[in-house]
């Protein structure tokens, strides 16, 4: 019988970059998930403060050269590997001159947000979908962990629903305590609809605040846990009426109990957003 294959997709990973408790649980969730006989893959953005030489980086040439149309432009993705020693796990980083090639990782040195994050999202959304098409690797459940991964679930239910890498695909969605106070980019949700979303899609994003972000990801996603004790009120009340399984704040070394959401989810019927 084939491995259940199990994507994970986030902005922060121990020991590359930790920021906050996300990079603790997108380290021991996913050890753990393959131990139980899981086949795993790890992606997420190559922050400019992610040291390539002590995390042994390197670039994958196969994977490498594709580009990420956003607002017009053309936008070169270069992919990264690296290996966690102890744990056979690799982890591939989505890499881009312009992006992420910054000191910094959502505000400059003056605490300034950045005011491109709305397209470093969208970047980093489709460009984590288009590498794992690229990799040749259908997962059965992709676990999307914090903001920055937000629109992954959108993308999947609408255009990619049925590329052939993710036709059979279920999303989860992963809320957090944390993200930003600020809003995105005032053209977010028209750089969305250019990016192959419909303006009834992206209709939930559209405030472009972190709330927002977090609710459109829930709308599309298959299934959703909470990562934090207390997350956002408006967040949580939208939670409690959607009509999908919700696995309510678990401790994340309680593998099991994350083993048997996700059997749960792919055992559903699907789920339309």
């Amino acid at each position: 019988m084939a491995k259940t294959k199990i994507l994970y997709i986030t902005h922060e990973m121990s020991p590359f970059l930790e920021l906050t408790e996300i990079s603790k649980i997108t380290r021991q969730l996913p050890q753990a998930i393959q131990e139980k006989g899981y086949e795993i893959r790890v992606l997420m953005p190559r922050f400019g403060n992610i040291n390539e030489r002590r995390n042994r980086l390197h670039e994958v040439i196969r994977l490498s050269g594709m580009n990420i149309v956003i607002n017009d432009n053309d936008n070169p993705l270069i992919i990264k590997v690296a290996s966690i020693q102890g744990a056979k796990m690799q982890v591939y980083f989505l890499d881009n001159e312009e992006y992420f090639q910054r000191k910094y990782v959502f505000r400059n040195d003056k605490d300034v947000f950045f005011e491109d994050n709305d397209e470093r999202t969208i970047f980093f959304c489709k460009g984590a979908l288009e590498t794992v098409k690229k990799l040749g690797w259908s997962p059965d459940i992709v676990h999307c962990h914090g903001w920055m991964s937000s629109l992954v679930p959108a993308y999947l239910k609408t255009s990619y629903k049925n590329d052939p890498t993710f036709k059979n695909s279920k999303v989860i969605y992963s809320v957090y305590d944390n993200g930003f106070d600020e809003k995105l980019h005032a053209d977010f949700a028209k750089k969305l609809t250019m990016s192959g979303l419909s303006e009834k899609e992206v209709e939930i994003y559209q405030n472009g605040d972190c709330a927002s972000l977090h609710m459109g990801a829930v709308a599309f996603a298959d299934g959703v846990t909470k990562g934090a004790e207390a997350i956002d009120t408006k967040v949580d009340e939208f939670i409690s009426k959607i009509n999908k399984p919700v696995l309510n704040y678990t401790n994340f070394e309680e593998t099991d109990t994350f083993a048997q959401f996700y059997e749960e989810v792919l055992n559903e019927e699907l789920v339309s957003a």
